[in-house]
């Protein structure tokens, strides 16, 4: 029955207690941590985007707290990074839709909900675990590629910046294909973490 019923979450098991000021801290704590895995960056010459180590932060986020707290934990961070609170990576903030990469905050909420819904059905766990992180991924650069290439499109700036012939070639370059290996990593480290974060707090039971 496993990846079909409703079961706890990591968090569930660490923290049991209930109620609005548990699930608030445990909003906040979070968001503080994708605030600071945003700000491990590699910036690449040839696009706006950098690697970070957001991606990692945003699905043990979904995968650890489930599918509504994660996605309230997302949103958190975008409206505090809004707000003008330096949290995005390299410090920045601001208004989502004036940057490059807003496409990928609007991914980060869905794929928190997206990751933390399946990880309620067990799927935070062996064998599926691999598959988790993947999809979550997939819908990050749904939303982060297709953002990007609208700003592509618009700015001519941006079109002789980054390289590829199509207005789609370019999205790819700037916003998919330079960050498939170091995602790959974080799959594999997101993957091997879960699992063994359920054998400690199982243990602690």
């Amino acid at each position: 029955m496993q990846g079909m019923l409703r079961q706890p979450t990591l968090t569930q098991v660490v923290i049991p207690q209930t109620g609005l000021v548990r699930d608030a801290l445990v909003v906040m704590l979070f968001c503080g941590f994708i605030a600071l895995s945003a700000q491990i960056t590699i910036k690449l010459p040839f696009t706006t985007v950098p690697i970070t180590g957001q991606t990692l932060g945003v699905l043990l986020t979904g995968a650890a707290l489930g599918g509504r707290l994660g996605a309230v934990t997302l949103l958190l961070y975008v409206v505090v990074g809004s707000l003008g609170f330096p949290v995005y990576a390299d410090g920045k903030s601001g208004a989502f839709w004036g940057l490059t990469s807003g496409g990928y905050l609007i991914g980060f909420v869905v794929a928190a909900w997206l990751v933390g819904m399946l990880a309620e059905r067990g799927w935070d766990r062996r064998p599926h675990v691999l598959l988790l992180m993947g999809a979550g991924n997939v819908v990050i650069y749904l939303f982060g590629v297709t953002w990007l290439g609208l700003f592509i499109a618009g700015s001519e700036t941006l079109q002789n910046f980054i390289p590829g012939g199509s207005i789609l070639e370019k999205a790819l370059n700037g916003g998919l294909l330079p960050f498939i290996p170091g995602d790959i990593l974080k799959i594999l480290v997101a993957a091997g973490v879960l699992p063994s974060a359920w054998k400690m707090a199982n243990r602690g039971r």
